[in-house]
């Protein structure tokens, strides 16, 4: 693709969430401190939540890799937790080195799951359970994730539960039957989208992190152009920056501008509705839009 004509290792702005790519920016770092600072504390619930796009995922798989190189902790991980609860307990088991036929009851893998708990704790061992898209759980499921915080010793909890969800998850606990599980959540951060100043720092630490080497591609009002189209939202930012080098690389230009960002928005449907719609629009139209009225004008002026 373009990798060779920018001096590129790799692509710099994948869809795929790759910690080495992770940019250590105060809301994501912040995020990051929380779960390590909680879970060395032994704390028994944190969440995270995030809207769509604004890098859940990255951060968790971050948080998998440090507690790896920390030897007093066990993990398992559950990326996909639309299970029933039995398929939930057997998927932890299996995270945690041991097998569990796929017919056996709940409560017998609940009381395998408290052995091996119980054995971990013995050799020094703190277990982490990492639930990632933590909204798609059950009610059910999330009453059995619950039960497994009543797993302890007298002095503290055999398993540490650390939930990873879109704003619907903090939706569901602020339900009433789920209050005994929201009530045990020490810690929790929102992830929110990033401001401009933090977007421009971002496309020039991926850029650098795929091999880049030259003058900045993405100057400040680039990152501001790219910032109003993406709503500050990771995935979102990283679509329209690639499409943005791939515009340019089209016409054979190594410098970037605002054109070619212009296409990048053009070309993707998910981008925020008033950014290259609005600004096409007329003086008197874009100056009502700011009033929030832009719906009414343009319906009125049979342009949608």
């Amino acid at each position: 693709m373009y990798e060779n004509f920018f001096g590129l290792r790799e692509l710099p702005f994948g869809l795929t969430p790759d910690t080495e790519f992770f940019y250590a920016n105060s809301d994501h770092q912040e995020a990051l401190n929380t779960l390590l600072v909680a879970l060395q504390m032994g704390e028994g619930f944190i969440k995270v939540s995030g809207e769509v796009g604004t890098g859940k995922t990255l951060v968790c798989r971050k948080l998998l890799n440090e507690l790896a190189n920390e030897q007093t902790f066990a993990t398992a991980y559950v990326p996909n937790p639309t299970v029933t609860p039995a398929g939930l307990l057997v998927s932890i088991i299996k995270e945690l080195g041991a097998e569990s036929g796929p017919d056996q009851s709940p409560a017998l893998s609940l009381e395998k799951l408290n052995g091996m708990l119980v054995e971990y704790k013995h050799t020094g061992h703190k277990v982490v359970l990492v639930v990632d898209e933590a909204q798609a759980l059950s009610h059910e499921s999330l009453e059995t994730v619950r039960l497994l915080t009543n797993l302890e010793t007298e002095k503290s909890k055999l398993v540490q539960v650390v939930l990873f969800g879109q704003p619907e998850l903090d939706e569901r606990l602020a339900e009433k039957g789920l209050r005994q599980l929201a009530q045990r959540i020490t810690f929790s951060h929102r992830l929110k989208p990033m401001q401009t100043d933090v977007v421009a720092g971002y496309l020039a630490h991926r850029m650098a992190v795929a091999g880049y080497q030259g003058p900045a591609l993405f100057s400040l009002p680039l990152a501001t152009q790219l910032h109003q189209a993406s709503g500050g939202i990771p995935r979102l930012l990283n679509i329209l920056a690639h499409k943005t080098l791939l515009a340019a690389f089209g016409e054979g230009r190594a410098q970037l501008t605002k054109r070619h960002v212009q296409r990048a928005i053009e070309d993707t449907e998910s981008t925020i509705p008033q950014t290259g719609f609005v600004l096409s629009l007329p003086r008197w139209v874009r100056a009502l839009a700011t009033a929030g009225t832009v719906a009414g004008v343009v319906w009125t002026a049979g342009l949608v």
